[in-house]
C-alpha cells in the first residue's frame, strides 16, 4: 500500500468530519468552501505552521516529531486507535520483526488450542494477522459457523462477513459488524503496509463487496475491544450476546474472541440450548482445524 498516499488520505479524512463549533471556532456557514475544517485551522489548533502540516497532509510524514503527531491528534479528536494508526502511517517502521512476522506461519500453541477446548459453554475463536481464523471451539462453530469446511487460505473473519451470505442472517446489525471489521483490518494495514496476502485480501474485497469498498474508503480506524452483539441462529433464534476479545501476551497479533450471555436472561438459555445442541451426536465432533499453509495464516 502507498503509504504517503494512506496518510494523506487519512489526515484530510479527520479533518473533514470536524465542523469548526466542535473546536471553538467561529463557523461562517455558506462561505466556507470546504467541508471540516481547513488546513489553517487545523495547523493552529495544532500549533504548527501551515506550511508544515500541509507537507504532512500531503504524504510527507518522515521527519515528524512525536509530540508534533500527539498535538495533531488531539487537534483533529483522535481515538486512541486513531493516533495509532496515525502513529504507523506518519513514522513506519519495517523492522526485521515486522518483516519476519509477516513471513511467518502464524501457530496456535496446542496448550492455546486447548484452552479454547475447554471453553464447553463459551463461544471462542482466535484471530490473527488480517483478521484470519486460526483455531475455534464447538460453541463458536455452532453460533457462526464451521470454518473447517473452508480452504484454510479462505479462513479469515473479513471474507466471512462480506462474501458469505449466512453472515448477513447472523448478524442482526450486519452494518455495525461490517465497519467494526473494516476499522480494524485497516488498522492491521497501517501496521503492516508492505504484507502482500493483507493487500491482495483487500483489493478482493473491494472487487466482491460495494459495502467493504465504501466503508474502506471512509477511512475509518477500530480496535477489536468489547461490546455486545445482537445474533439471530437458525435453531435457538435471537441472541444478544457480550463479547471480549483479549491479546496474547506474548503475540500482539493474536486475538482471542469470546462471546457470553448475561446470568438469568433469555440469551444465556439459549446459549444452554445451543450448546445440548452442539453437544449432540448427529452433529458429529468438530475437526481439529487445519495449521494454514506457510503464507496463507
Amino acid at each position: 500500500m502507498d503509504q504517503r498516499a494512506e496518510l494523506s488520505e487519512f489526515l484530510r479524512s479527520r479533518r473533514a468530519r470536524l465542523k469548526p463549533g466542535d473546536v471553538g471556532l467561529p463557523d461562517f456557514g455558506r462561505h466556507r468552501r470546504v467541508p471540516g475544517l481547513r488546513r489553517e485551522e487545523l495547523a493552529q489548533l495544532a500549533g504548527v505552521s501551515v506550511a508544515y502540516y500541509t507537507r504532512l497532509e500531503q504524504g510527507n510524514g518522515q521527519n515528524v516529531s512525536t509530540e508534533v503527531l500527539d498535538a495533531i491528534a488531539r487537534a483533529l479528536r483522535l481515538t486512541e486507535a486513531e493516533q495509532q494508526h496515525l502513529t504507523h502511517l506518519a513514522k513506519p517502521t519495517t523492522t526485521k520483526k515486522k518483516r519476519a512476522a509477516m513471513a511467518r506461519q502464524q501457530r496456535v500453541r496446542p496448550e492455546l488450542q486447548h484452552l479454547i477446548d475447554s471453553m464447553e459453554s463459551v463461544p471462542a475463536y482466535l484471530l490473527g494477522r488480517r483478521l484470519d481464523l486460526l483455531a475455534w471451539n464447538r460453541m463458536a462453530a455452532a453460533l457462526i459457523g464451521d470454518f473447517v469446511e473452508l480452504p484454510p487460505e479462505e479462513r479469515n473473519f473479513a471474507r466471512h462477513v462480506f462474501l458469505d451470505p449466512t453472515a448477513r442472517e447472523r448478524y442482526l446489525e450486519w452494518e455495525d459488524k461490517a465497519a467494526e471489521v473494516v476499522g480494524v483490518l485497516r488498522l492491521c494495514a497501517g501496521c503492516y503496509p508492505d504484507d502482500p496476502l493483507l493487500t491482495a485480501l483487500v483489493g478482493e474485497l473491494s472487487v466482491k463487496s460495494d459495502e467493504f469498498r465504501t466503508l474502506w474508503a471512509a477511512h475509518t480506524v477500530r480496535q477489536k475491544g468489547h461490546g455486545s452483539k445482537r445474533l439471530h441462529h437458525p435453531v435457538v433464534g435471537e441472541l444478544t450476546l457480550s463479547y471480549e476479545t483479549l491479546k496474547m501476551p506474548d503475540e500482539h497479533d493474536l486475538s482471542l474472541v469470546t462471546y457470553y450471555a448475561e446470568p438469568g436472561s433469555a440469551s444465556a438459555d439459549s446459549l444452554r440450548l445451543l450448546a445440548s445442541w452442539a453437544a449432540a451426536p448427529e452433529t458429529g465432533s468438530r475437526p481439529t482445524p487445519v495449521t494454514p499453509p506457510t503464507g496463507a495464516a
